[in-house]
């Protein structure tokens, strides 16, 4: 519905700000999607990062959403999970960067943590914490950062970062950035697939 609202056409590119694993109830026909068709592509998130750690025995833990979503795609679909490891932790643009979560003020981009690209909120000593000043508030360089990770329920605006994440998952909207024309289009979700509120989300 969201592509097709903004006339999505052979010549358009779509850049994921990441997660397209667990969040939804259809990890495998996404990546599928994204894998096949080279208008799409994504930078890696912080649930696609722990799928590929545990995949390639980096960690011995999952969350069970990301158990579930981790069975289903070792199941038949290794080359799924060979994408997922292949998902850039950035991708920079004429005028924008695309990230996961955050970038730490000040340090060039190929010098970010791994773990910061893929969950940093505040500027605390918790990189995941809520409470603190925010990453995008502090924020200030020539190219715009386009991240997800931290929902709300309009996109999050620094001087130089806008957030994306409209809680589609939890029953909000799913929201899309044209960088052409400085445009955001959002449609409703279809139904709530998390009941987590927003301020409880990881």
């Amino acid at each position: 519905m969201l592509l097709e609202r903004a006339g999505f056409a052979r010549d358009d590119k779509v850049i994921a700000v990441g997660d397209l694993t667990v969040k939804g109830p259809e990890s495998r026909k996404v990546l599928s999607l994204f894998y096949s068709d080279s208008r799409f592509s994504s930078v890696v998130g912080n649930h696609d990062l722990a799928l590929v750690r545990f995949w390639k025995g980096a960690t011995s833990k999952l969350k069970a959403s990301q158990e579930s979503t981790f069975i289903e795609l070792r199941n038949g679909s290794g080359h799924l999970l060979e994408y997922i490891s292949s998902l850039p932790s950035y991708i920079e643009l004429d005028a924008h960067v695309v990230v996961h979560a955050g970038l730490r003020p000040g340090i060039p981009f190929n010098q970010q943590s791994l773990d910061d690209l893929v969950e940093l909120r505040t500027l605390g000593a918790d990189r995941t914490a809520r409470e603190g000043t925010p990453w995008y508030e502090v924020y200030d360089d020539p190219k715009v950062a386009l991240f997800g990770h931290w929902p709300a329920t309009q996109p999050r605006r620094g001087k130089s970062a806008i957030g994306l994440d409209t809680g589609c998952v939890y029953g909000y909207q799913l929201t899309a950035y044209i960088i052409e024309t400085d445009e955001f289009l959002s449609v409703d979700a279809k139904r709530t697939y998390d009941a987590l509120s927003l301020n409880k989300t990881r």
